[in-house]
């Protein structure tokens, strides 16, 4: 394999890499705001949990079959 063969290999994978970069910054903001919309969700949906269960507890069927 010639020298110039193997340099144009090198120069074709630095640019790939360079994308693979490119692509996994993107990723990354993209979980990241993932993240926070979990976050922003999960502190409501847990405290319907626990209103859901003083409810049950009031109306005294905690235990009873649904």
């Amino acid at each position: 394999m010639s020298d110039s063969l193997v340099l144009e290999l090198l120069r074709a994978m630095r640019g790939d890499i360079s994308q693979i970069k490119t692509d996994i910054i993107e990723v990354k903001e993209r979980l990241g705001f993932l993240e926070r919309g979990y976050a922003s969700l999960s502190r409501p949906v847990d405290r319907i949990g626990s209103d859901v269960g003083r409810i049950k507890a009031r109306l005294d069927i905690a235990g009873a079959p649904v």
